[in-house]
């Protein structure tokens, strides 16, 4: 007697939970699974910015001074700007040696690098292009990216699922007329989110000091594609 496979027995428990009537030795149900997909696309309220400071020294402590000076006027320019202390976060500190490589000879240490970087969250987004401005303007040489979010999404979320609901029970409706069978009761119901990550705006690594005379930042928020998908099972009558 061959012996069953895992995924066999697996598959023969679920059943066995979800039909009394296979727990009470009864046929296998037939069911019919399918998988609808929900989207709903949102304008973000939300912004991200990751924005810091190189600073550079022949000494680890002489690049982290310059760096300590040109972070508190970061600071005190986000405060200015109304950023709360909530929506403030240091996101990456590093101190690292800068070394000169030449061909067939030793590095030779030629100063260090501290890096210090906070992540903004700009509740106003309206206000993104002119906050860029004021960073660059007050120091920072380094903005790794910008990303857009939804703060509260559950009403598009719970749209999304109905969408997805809609979808899958077409799909069943069409599979159960091709193959000319009724559906029979829901059996299960799972969800598996696919809400996209925040959406990112990447920016260059390293600004150059003349930005600082530049024009305001363009900066465009798009939407959010908020997206569900859930699974349903359907017993076939």
């Amino acid at each position: 007697m061959k012996r069953m496979s895992f995924a066999t027995a697996a598959i023969l428990g679920m059943l066995a939970a979800a039909s009394p009537a296979l727990a009470e030795g009864g046929k296998l149900p037939r069911i019919i699974s399918l998988t609808g997909h929900g989207e709903v696309r949102s304008a973000p309220d939300l912004a991200y910015v990751t924005s810091g400071v190189v600073s550079q020294g022949a000494t680890a402590a002489e690049a982290l001074a310059a760096n300590t000076q040109a972070m508190n006027d970061l600071f005190a320019a986000l405060k200015s700007s109304g950023i709360e202390d909530r929506d403030i976060q240091t996101s990456n500190f590093s101190v690292q040696p800068r070394y000169d490589f030449q061909n067939g000879q030793a590095p030779k240490l030629m100063g260090y690098d501290v890096t210090n970087n906070v992540t903004v969250t700009l509740r106003k987004i309206e206000g993104l292009g002119p906050l860029l401005d004021k960073l660059v303007q007050n120091g920072s040489n380094q903005i790794s990216g910008i990303s857009f979010d939804v703060a509260k999404p559950q009403d598009a979320m719970d749209e999304a699922r109905k969408l997805a609901t809609a979808d899958a029970t077409r799909k069943a409706k069409v599979y159960a007329a091709a193959m000319g069978i009724e559906l029979g009761p829901v059996m299960q119901v799972s969800e598996g989110s696919a809400a996209q990550p925040p959406m990112p705006m990447v920016r260059g690594a390293m600004m150059k000091a003349d930005m600082a005379a530049a024009a305001p930042v363009p900066v465009a928020a798009g939407e959010q594609t908020i997206a569900v998908d859930v699974n349903v099972i359907w017993e076939i009558k």
